[in-house]
């Protein structure tokens, strides 16, 4: 556990409801031993250092000498014992030197009466770990038993594992635990605790997670073991899986359903520039050279949409929110007519590969999931160009919220903005339904997986 007296909550938390009554047991396609690299060599703690709770942005600032002292303390408090890693209660957290993305982490531990520790995840506090029976930790809910993410603030999802599934002081448990952006899951002794959970920058409230960071072993005052300590980061393609199948799992609870917009081999149910965009290797492609706008047949209001996309270096596109038809563009004032997404439409979100030297001093406004020339989305998310990407929007009224990769990098109510780049109106703004499309500008940005979930139409 961790503790703070200022943990503040978020606007528009993500709850999952998820009953506490069933127990699910580990996905068929979790990581077997000869798929993960083993952390912990059996012999020394080489691969890890010293490090307590420390904002891992700021961990490049630390003075040397703090650091020096964190490893010191990792010698005087942590030790092996055949194979298994021992910690006495004090010092800094075993904390790797390798960074992790998206991943799959496995471990065994073992502690003793009144223990309290947890598993640090990109250096976030935390997922928990503590005896639930201990006395002198009922305020801070340890009879609900471990793996929850204890420093989510009160409300959301995961703070509290949804079944005690501890075993007794002195045994062995087996905590497994994945990350794919923002997501979490935790199974403790093969129980799902943790479903679908966003975890909580505990050092940044309002932020989303850093993309990597390091695994840290707390410790918090008493003796913990750990043993067959093991992690395999996950592909693209893996984690682009996680999150489908957790997004189709969600549905399944609701009485909606995702409708296919792309068959695969060809531009069938769409409109526009059909001219301009080819179908190859099942993924629509904007042709080098060529743009406008290719939109889907039917016309929206509230939606959810996903796509999966492919950038090539220095890539450029958009999505196309609420985007007129023909006929509709037609009629706007001859100054509207070129059709542009981000002015005709609700607006753009930028699709750019916008760690590219072309784009270092955009506007940020421009940057990748941005509302183009609106409303700035973070930066930093984007997989590695050629590799795929897979983004979910959600479009409620004037609100837009944008996923990628698992992690949220827009929530905006356009309502709310009167401030545009370069002082150039976006009359489209405050359309309330409208085509959804891809706004090509010359690159061979590839989409596929399309779906869309009509909200309340």
């Amino acid at each position: 556990m961790f503790l703070s007296c200022c943990i503040r909550s978020f606007r528009h938390a993500t709850l999952v409801c998820v009953a506490a009554c069933s127990t699910v047991l580990l996905p068929t396609d979790w990581t077997n031993a000869a798929d993960s690299v083993m952390l912990f060599n059996g012999k020394d703690f080489s691969g890890w250092h010293g490090r307590p709770t420390v904002d891992p942005r700021k961990w490049s600032t630390t003075p040397d000498a703090d650091k020096a002292k964190w490893n010191q303390e990792i010698a005087d408090h942590w030790k092996v014992d055949g194979n298994e890693i021992v910690n006495d209660g004090q010092g800094a957290y075993l904390t790797t030197n390798g960074e992790y993305g998206d991943f799959d982490l496995s471990l065994d531990y073992k502690i003793v009466a009144g223990c309290d520790s947890g598993i640090y995840l990109r250096g976030i506090p935390q997922v928990q770990i503590w005896d639930p029976d201990a006395e002198n930790n009922r305020k801070n809910g340890n009879e609900k038993g471990s793996g929850g993410l204890w420093n989510n603030p009160a409300g959301w999802a995961g703070k509290d594992p949804l079944v005690r599934a501890d075993k007794s002081i002195g045994e062995w448990n087996t905590m497994r635990i994945r990350l794919v952006g923002e997501h979490c899951w935790v199974w403790l002794n093969d129980k799902e605790v943790v479903v679908d959970a966003r975890l909580h920058d505990y050092f940044a409230p309002g932020m989303p997670l850093l993309a990597r960071g390091p695994i840290q072993l707390q410790t918090h005052g008493a003796e913990i073991r750990f043993r067959n300590v093991s992690v395999k980061e996950l592909s693209a393609e893996e984690a682009n899986k996680v999150l489908s199948q957790s997004e189709e799992a969600g549905l399944a609870k609701s009485s909606s359903k995702f409708e296919t917009l792309f068959n695969g081999t060809d531009l069938s149910g769409w409109k526009g520039a059909t001219g301009n965009y080819t179908v190859t290797e099942g993924a629509i492609q904007c042709m080098q050279g060529k743009g406008g706008v290719l939109y889907s047949e039917k016309s929206y209001g509230d939606f959810v949409f996903r796509v999966d996309f492919q950038l090539p270096p220095a890539g450029n596109n958009g999505l196309a929110i609420r985007y007129p038809s023909v006929e509709e563009i037609e009629k706007l004032p001859k100054d509207l007519r070129h059709g542009d997404a981000a002015y005709v439409g609700m607006t753009e979100l930028q699709i750019l590969d916008d760690g590219h030297p072309n784009y270092e001093k955009i506007d940020p406004r421009q940057a990748h999931g941005s509302a183009y020339g609106m409303a700035a989305a973070k930066r930093g998310y984007l997989r590695p160009v050629g590799q795929w990407n897979h983004e979910v929007v959600t479009v409620t009224g004037s609100k837009i919220q944008v996923e990628l990769n698992g992690t949220r990098i827009l929530d905006a109510d356009l309502s709310t903005i009167n401030e545009y780049m370069a002082n150039t109106p976006h009359p489209g703004k405050e359309r309330t339904s409208g085509h959804i499309g891809f706004a090509g500008h010359s690159d061979p940005v590839r989409f596929r997986n399309i779906s869309i979930q009509p909200v309340g139409n």
